[in-house]
């Protein structure tokens, strides 16, 4: 849970600040999306499977670039 102490000499727009900032670090944002809409579990574990499959080959590449490279 995201909880911001305000001190009486702080101005609003700063600790709205580190609010925001506090909500993006710990996912909530992202999370709450993701919670919007119902998602069919056939869908969930699609986009899983995608985005183990991107992340393979982002790995492959990078290890391709290096071998390359002769490191």
């Amino acid at each position: 849970m995201a909880l911001v102490k305000v001190g009486n000499d702080e101005p609003l727009e700063k600790a709205i600040k580190r609010f925001k900032r506090l909500i993006e670090k710990e996912g909530i944002i992202r999370e709450w999306r993701r919670r919007e809409y119902f998602e069919k579990p056939s869908l969930v574990r699609s986009r899983k499977r995608k985005a183990l499959i991107r992340k393979q080959m982002r790995k492959d590449r990078i290890e391709a670039r290096k071998q390359s490279y002769g490191r």
